[in-house]
């Protein structure tokens, strides 16, 4: 498997490899390039049949997270992803919820546990380029952090990915999408783009054009159709999901390729 360009997403949930990746799984997977996605938790944290909430009567993890990973599946379907790494473990949930408390939640699994999980697919597979979150998991969920906890740890153990990326939501460009919404009505005048949140786009090192994938997108996000009701992109019109979709934007971490561009729009620049 040594020899083939293989792309790697370490993600927390069902659901989380569309939003920032699935452009890319989509491209490069109609390029040639093979695409997995490593899955650590099974969701069980989401919303049940009719919108039910983790705590609530009548929410089943065990139900909850079958149906989320068929979900996945079809997603990935969507996406082209060539291979899915489901690693079982619990979802944690937000910070606050009972289900952080949880000892086998995955936010509690010593990282050295997950990530040699992590890393023993990352032999297998010998991705040249892996994406997973920030320090901060993007928005500070206990999973998120913790994915990238493991995948920085499996990465540097084993010495095999080339490049690792960092997901980034440039906070320049989605205030004016959410500049935009406001003005066509498509969100309500109060809604404001929280000033901090974000990646300041003098950070972001490399921006891919996954515009031909927009309507893949959002039929991958379709695809988790049960945890529809927390998905806001989903209720935006077609035309601000074509503008919020029709790029990816990564900090580049890691990188072992000295023919790389110092800002990319290719995350195998200088691989091929």
């Amino acid at each position: 498997m040594s020899g083939e360009l293989t792309l790697m997403a370490v993600h927390a949930h069902p659901d989380d490899e569309v939003i920032g990746t699935g452009g890319i799984f989509a491209k490069y997977a109609d390029e040639g390039i093979r695409t997995v996605l490593v899955t650590c938790t099974n969701g069980e944290q989401g919303d049940g049949p009719g919108g039910v909430k983790p705590g609530e009567a009548g929410h089943d993890e065990a139900a909850v997270s079958a149906l989320r990973l068929e979900e996945l599946r079809a997603s990935a379907t969507q996406l082209g992803i060539s291979h899915v790494e489901p690693l079982g473990y619990r979802d944690s949930g937000m910070v606050g919820w009972a289900g952080n408390e949880a000892e086998d939640a995955f936010a509690n699994v010593p990282v050295e546990t997950a990530a040699g999980r992590l890393a023993e697919l990352m032999e297998r597979y010998r991705p040249q380029v892996v994406v997973t979150y920030d320090e901060n998991g993007n928005y500070g969920h206990p999973d998120h952090i913790q994915a990238h906890r493991i995948a920085v740890a499996a990465a540097e153990a084993t010495g095999i990915p080339r490049k690792l990326y960092y997901t980034a939501v440039p906070r320049e460009r989605m205030a004016e999408v959410f500049a935009y919404l406001r003005s066509t009505g498509a969100a309500p005048e109060d809604l404001e783009f929280p000033p901090d949140f974000g990646t300041p786009e003098a950070l972001i090192t490399s921006v891919v054009d996954v515009a031909p994938y927009v309507e893949r997108k959002v039929k991958a996000l379709e695809a988790h159709a049960s945890q529809g009701e927390n998905i806001f992109f989903l209720r935006m019109p077609a035309e601000a999901q074509q503008r919020v979709f029709d790029t990816e934007s990564f900090i580049r971490h890691v990188n072992h390729v000295p023919a790389a561009s110092d800002h990319e729009d290719d995350l195998f620049d200088g691989l091929r």
